[in-house]
């Protein structure tokens, strides 16, 4: 017998947290996040203290074989003037009425909450966080930060009523597609920009306490036009930069600057999921910690996680400057490959910013909506 439970016990949000690692347990490509991660995430995160979520678990007798997440983002349906709901988390065995339980179930919740108007989703709080189901490129792991499901999770989602909203795209760039044209390109761009007073500099590490309050003001003003976007609060950005300032390398991380002001940013991180693919369910303890310690030095890719230019700088040549500077540096280190991603399949002013220093779309991911 099939029963569905909202998560409330520490015990059931181990589970929850747990779930995945056994789905896909003969799955190579599969990458465990990290379980302190997630367990903040779901617990202590910033989101917590504007919006709210419930999670579930469906159990098959005494058996977990499905799990999501109802959300609901009362940030988004300010910014938005909507009424909407998300769901997130959204793991599953190849069952359709398990599929169709979890999603009629978010659903439910939501309407409880007064929602009335779409869901969507797999969206893990917003587009801030990991968003997106994997609708193309299965061949290879995931990149850090990025989501990753089964070949067969589409077919599910779409027969529940779920259509899509947009599909967001990874590029991959390689070490034998960056050729002398794209530099050139490239310093003919920065020399452009420079007789604008326009610059590139690499973050300042020393004093990232000022650096990330420019940046955050960039961030939301960058993305604001993106489907899905929703500007960070001072708490939510921090929370954010705290993070990610443990894994940043300066060479992977670039301003635009105009007379001293931040006009745009484009950063990387090492690709950790290198070293993660290999600590068991996500445990940092009693070994893990230590293949992520002793490994990072082994990683040779980067993830190109956030870039962005504000509105009156556009078309100018930042963006391919910004991806191009980064790019420069992951092959002078010595890395095998660089993800840019993801990017809205219309922003046209990035991707072709990206086409034109020789990345190439490598794997898809698709969000879903439907009426409530």
């Amino acid at each position: 017998m099939r029963t569905i439970i909202p998560v409330k016990s520490k015990k059931e949000l181990s589970a929850f947290i747990d779930f995945p690692h056994d789905l896909y347990a003969h799955d190579p490509n599969y990458v465990p996040e990290l379980w302190i991660a997630q367990k903040d995430l779901l617990t202590t995160h910033p989101f917590h203290k504007h919006s709210s979520l419930q999670t579930f678990l469906l159990y098959d007798g005494d058996k977990i074989i499905g799990r999501i997440a109802a959300i609901l983002n009362n940030s988004h349906n300010t910014m938005n003037n909507a009424n909407d709901g998300f769901f997130g988390f959204f793991d599953c065995i190849n069952d359709q009425s398990a599929a169709d339980l979890l999603i009629d179930t978010a659903v439910k919740w939501l309407k409880e909450k007064g929602v009335t108007g779409k869901l969507m989703g797999p969206v893990n709080f917003s587009t801030n966080e990991s968003c997106g189901l994997l609708i193309e490129g299965f061949d290879s792991p995931p990149v850090v930060m990025m989501p990753y499901n089964a070949t067969y999770y589409p077919a599910l989602l779409e027969a529940t009523g779920l259509y899509k909203q947009v599909d967001l795209i990874a590029w991959i760039f390689r070490g034998d597609n960056y050729d002398d044209r794209s530099v050139k390109l490239m310093d003919r761009l920065e020399e452009r920009l420079t007789r604008q007073n326009i610059t590139i500099r690499k973050i300042n590490m020393k004093n990232f306490k000022q650096e990330a309050e420019s940046l955050r003001e960039v961030y939301n003003k960058a993305w604001d036009k993106n489907t899905g976007f929703v500007p960070l609060n001072d708490e939510e950005f921090d929370y954010q930069a705290k993070d990610l300032k443990l894994v940043l390398d300066p060479d992977f991380c670039f301003v635009a600057e105009q007379d001293g002001k931040i006009v745009g940013f484009g950063a990387a991180i090492p690709d950790m999921n290198q070293i993660q693919i290999k600590i068991k369910k996500g445990r940092l303890l009693p070994t893990g910690i230590f293949k992520l310690l002793l490994g990072k030095k082994k990683v040779k890719g980067i993830r190109i996680l956030l870039l962005g230019v504000i509105d009156g700088y556009r078309k100018m040549g930042i963006e391919a400057c910004l991806y191009g500077s980064i790019i420069k540096s992951y092959r002078r280190k010595g890395f095998e490959y660089a993800e840019a991603g993801w990017t809205l399949e219309h922003n046209d002013l990035v991707n072709n910013a990206i086409i034109a220093i020789k990345g190439e779309p490598y794997k898809k991911y698709r969000i879903y909506e439907k009426p409530i």
